[in-house]
């Protein structure tokens, strides 16, 4: 997703605009377009994508959806076949938290009713997805776009097949909130585009989760992220952001739709700019008048969510069987009234350390976090048992203790790392108004129950298996020094920054700390120097008349060096005030 409320996302699209025909404003509509029209506009459609795949030979490749979605999935390169719009206008979206009028015999996803003066919701079918299709409000548009990608999910089933089937412990409770705050059930298909329901899916932007919400944007939503913990990945905590946040788009935008969630995947400023293009081109302000102003991975990023939501109203008419996801309530929240060992908690519920994390992926570590919150996420079927063990812990019992002696030489910080806690826990449980510790004192420590490979989630297991996984190429290990970057490090071993972020379980913009081993696919050698006291990192500022000739005599380093270490050509030319990096024995150096 893009930016949050509180910052302006100033990216800018690199692809030639593709202007759309279509003049409808893309809201909410009383009836489900394809699933609430008998069979004809259905069998249209299909007509229309089956003729697309037939014209396949004048059509470029499509490119492969990645895992992520989102902001990570494909955009097609391909000419667009003038399509007639299906309908010349759209009833107006509703205010936000009001829902769409519904026809005549069709039913919410999640009937009202009422039980000893309680709301309760009163299923209509035992399927959630086919629930969900009885109340799917935003309508289809018979844009080229969607066909595209439309045409993209109906020859990947097995794509469908996985996506679904990860949703299932998530998708009920989605659907629910949405319900609740009176907002289109289509909005519970967005994590398919955005993570393809994976929790624990991380983007090369640094966005994180079910709704890939980036760290600037989490925080202006209130979601903590720090060692212990990260909302962003939280189910309960990362949905009520991403809904705040598209209610807050919806209302910016004029109640309508399909901008509030182009602003989700954008940032609120690229729609605002776009709009202003639009207004002053004197064309509509709707997504798909002001489509070609947006950056390119939006322009597709709508239509992907109008073509799933298309697909889930009606996969027969697509030839798609989806999976069949139990119309209820896959978990309960239990409170835990305190930090609680991740393993202890599984073995109480009766259920798999991966279970357990994946229904609390914001869990990073091997216990929840001591700040909160103080629950966790368990099968509906276990939250009875796992509620009776915990009222039977001490406090003391939630996590294992053990007393250290300090030693010469240790810190603090030290001991937590050893231990896989945090100073401030340290600090907190023994007492201690400073980081100071004396040889022979005790320190009492909080720490995993038992061996580290039982957390088989944490964010060290996760790294460990993503490091493990054999690349092409040789495998190398490489410790972090002072002033590296993810760049320098890449293109010292001649490879990509991606590459390299992404076998580590990082993200580009990451920050490197100094020690940290970083797990390298290739043939090639780096090309850093090795670490040397004498070695030192120098920038060098090119003077006129500078060549790098002269600039390795100078320092006593190769033309070879100089380009690696900078990634530059020796075609080309270097120019004043350019900066280059070197690595410069002192030694050698003459006054």
């Amino acid at each position: 997703m893009g930016q949050g409320p509180r910052r302006v996302n100033r990216g800018r699209s690199r692809r030639r605009k593709h202007r759309s025909r279509d003049d409808d404003p893309g809201g909410l509509a009383p009836a489900t377009a394809i699933g609430s029209i008998p069979g004809m506009q259905a069998r249209r459609l299909h007509q229309v994508v089956a003729e697309r795949v037939r014209r396949a030979a004048w059509l470029p490749a499509i490119a492969v959806v990645s895992s992520l979605g989102g902001c990570q999935l494909f955009v097609a390169t391909l000419p667009q076949p003038e399509i007639t719009p299906a309908s010349a206008g759209l009833t107006p979206a509703p205010a936000a938290k009001t829902k769409a009028p519904r026809p005549p015999g069709e039913h919410s996803a999640l009937v009202e009713a009422k039980l000893d003066g309680k709301t309760v919701r009163e299923s209509v079918s035992d399927d959630l997805l086919v629930q969900l299709r009885s109340a799917l409000s935003l309508r289809f548009v018979e844009e080229p776009a969607v066909l595209l990608e439309l045409d993209w999910y109906r020859t990947h089933p097995a794509y469908l097949e996985r996506v679904f089937t990860r949703a299932d412990p998530y998708l009920y409770y989605i659907v629910d909130e949405l319900e609740r705050r009176g907002m289109p059930v289509d909005l519970a298909l967005l994590p398919v585009v955005e993570s393809a329901f994976d929790p624990f899916a991380y983007s090369h932007g640094r966005a994180a989760g079910l709704w890939q919400i980036i760290p600037a944007t989490g925080t202006g939503l209130g979601l903590r992220q720090n060692w212990w913990y990260d909302a962003r990945r939280d189910v309960v905590e990362s949905t009520r952001g991403a809904l705040d946040y598209l209610e807050h788009l919806h209302g910016l935008f004029d109640q309508d739709w399909l901008l509030a969630v182009a602003g989700y995947n954008s940032g609120e400023g690229n729609v605002a700019r776009a709009i202003a293009r639009a207004k002053a081109a004197g064309e509509p302000i709707d997504f798909w008048h002001i489509s070609p102003y947006l950056p390119v991975e939006t322009r597709s990023y709508v239509p992907r969510l109008l073509a799933i939501r298309t697909l889930v109203a009606d996969p027969a008419a697509f030839a798609v069987t989806l999976p069949d996801l139990p119309n209820e309530p896959h978990f309960d929240i239990v409170a835990t009234d305190g930090q609680i060992d991740m393993a202890l908690a599984a073995e109480l519920a009766g259920i798999t350390t991966a279970q357990l994390y994946e229904l609390n992926p914001g869990v990073n570590r091997w216990a929840t976090d001591p700040e909160g919150p103080h629950r966790l996420l368990v099968p509906v079927d276990r939250a009875a048992q796992l509620t009776e063990a915990l009222s039977a812990l001490g406090d003391r019992e939630r996590v294992k203790w053990s007393r250290h002696e300090v030693q010469a030489g240790e810190t603090l910080g030290q001991l937590a790392q050893r231990y896989q806690t945090t100073t401030p826990v340290l600090q907190d449980v023994n007492g201690l108004r400073s980081q100071l510790i004396l040889i022979g004192q005790q320190i009492m420590i909080p720490h995993a129950v038992t061996d580290r490979s039982a957390y088989t989630h944490s964010v060290d297991a996760r790294l460990e298996r993503q490091q493990n996984q054999t690349r092409g190429g040789q495998r190398q290990t490489h410790e972090v020094r002072p002033g590296e970057s993810l760049w320098l490090i890449a293109a010292s071993y001649g490879v990509g920054v991606r590459e390299l972020a992404g076998w580590n379980a990082m993200a580009p913009g990451d920050i490197l700390s100094t020690g940290k081993q970083l797990v390298i696919w290739s043939d090639q050698g780096s090309a850093l120097p090795a670490s040397n006291a004498r070695i030192r990192r120098v920038t060098y500022i090119v003077r006129q008349g500078d060549s790098l000739a002269l600039i390795s005599t100078r320092f006593h380093v190769s033309v070879t060096e100089l380009l690696q270490w900078n990634q530059i050509s020796a075609d080309k030319y270097l120019q004043p005030g350019q900066r280059l990096l070197l690595y410069v024995d002192v030694t050698e150096q003459s006054t």
